[in-house]
């Protein structure tokens, strides 16, 4: 039996062993859905599953007992929120009783079981987390809750805006200022040819001016001036990543940073190819070598395939109805420990004592009673035969009181 549930991970390939992890966060993601912190939790004072709660795992704490009952709990609410009736499990009752009833409800919900019960006592690994999540697609199916498409929110890209000093200007204001610059210095000059053409050497001489002008302006004066001013005149060049002039010369750098490095590597590329492609015919030699030398192993090698493919053909169908036979065997284990526990039942209410103790205390009350009813009708008789002598003897003093009365009225 180990042999065969080895090969059959191997077979379901390695990702088969956290396949239960990641269906159980599934679960988990489905059972806060349908509200089961509100509805189960709290209700039963129980505090919120893991991540990996019913994983059976090495890495996982494991508790069989409470892990058993949260299992039964749930399952119980899975199933009263399918429409059907289920009684919540309580701790003392027996295991396998709970987990029969369990798995009737998920056959009558169009479940497929096809595994023994006893895997479910243990209350965790992967045949629990298949029943919980088969549960839990069902309620959700009778709630009518349909997974939609998520919405993803539209991110809108904002330009950050660039706050511009009053002390800095960009390149293109100071090209745009140098170029207005120019053409007013040209425009200048324009005026001062046309005023030469026409002007007389008469009024040049005249506008010239006789003495030759001196400044009044202090010197420590003006340059406490131009210290005060000289912040504002500052001009700052802010370098721009936009700028085209600055990409080209990252262009020519990568260049020739990509130049000198082929150079080096050029010569070791060409010795790593040698040394490829002598050990690349090393290892043809030595392959066409091994073929001459191990060609009778390889045709026994494909024989042995080629039989192992017809013993695995004929495994698959003899083992075809191991399923369905299976699953009959879990039927009848099922239906062998109803069985079991009703003449368990019997058994006990047999080889009880208390209703025989009943019997005879009522006989001894039943006894006792006669004895007060007895007493009783011996005092009514009494009673009666009192009254009777008492009337009869009423009667004779009559009588002979008649009797007296009838001579006395003769003499008369």
């Amino acid at each position: 039996m180990i042999e065969r549930g080895m090969a059959e991970e191997e077979e379901r390939g390695p990702g088969s062993l956290y396949q239960t992890f990641v269906l159980m966060e599934d679960l988990l993601d489905k059972l806060k859905v349908l509200d089961y912190e509100q509805q189960v939790l709290d209700k039963h004072n129980i505090k919120p599953l893991s991540r990996h709660y019913f994983v059976s795992s090495p890495h996982v704490l494991s508790n069989p007992g409470e892990q058993f009952y949260m299992f039964s709990v749930i399952s119980a609410w899975l199933i009263s929120l399918c429409g059907r009736s289920f009684d919540t499990p309580q701790e003392y009752d027996d295991p396998n009783a709970t987990v029969s009833n369990i798995l009737s409800e998920l056959r009558a919900l169009g479940g497929q079981v096809d595994f023994p019960p006893s895997k479910l006592k243990s209350g965790s690994g992967e045949h629990v987390c298949y029943v919980l999540d088969q549960l839990v697609e069902k309620a959700l199916k009778s709630k009518g809750f349909i997974w939609n498409r998520p919405l993803y929110p539209s991110v809108e890209v904002d330009d950050d805006c660039v706050q511009e000093d009053d002390a800095e200007l960009t390149l293109s204001k100071v090209e745009e200022e140098m170029t207005g610059d120019e053409e007013y210095e040209e425009e200048d000059v324009l005026d001062l040819d046309a005023l030469k053409t026409r002007t007389n050497p008469s009024e040049l001489s005249g506008s010239r001016p006789a003495v030759v002008l001196e400044s009044d302006v202090d010197a420590a004066e003006w340059n406490l001036e131009v210290e005060r001013v000289l912040p504002q005149l500052k001009v700052t060049i802010r370098t721009d990543n936009k700028d085209w002039r600055i990409h080209l010369d990252q262009m020519h750098q990568h260049q020739d940073g990509i130049n000198t490095s082929l150079h080096d590597a050029k010569g070791c590329l060409f010795k790593l190819r040698e040394d490829i492609s002598k050990t690349l015919e090393k290892v043809s030699s030595r392959e066409k070598y091994l073929n001459t030398q191990l060609e009778h192993l390889i045709s026994e090698y494909r024989q042995a395939q080629a039989q192992l493919n017809k013993v695995k053909e004929l495994y698959q169908e003899a083992s075809g109805g191991v399923t369905e036979r299976t699953r009959i065997l879990a039927e009848l284990s099922e239906e062998l420990e109803k069985v079991k526990q009703e003449m368990e039942e019997k058994g006990s209410s047999m080889s009880d004592g208390a209703p025989v103790v009943k019997i005879r205390q009522s006989l001894t009350k039943l006894k006792q009673e006669i004895e007060q009813m007895d007493v009783r009708m011996g005092v009514v008789e009494h009673t009666l035969l009192q009254a009777k002598l008492r009337e009869k003897n009423n009667m004779t003093r009559d009588m002979h009181a008649t009797h007296l009365l009838e001579p006395n009225a003769q003499t008369y």
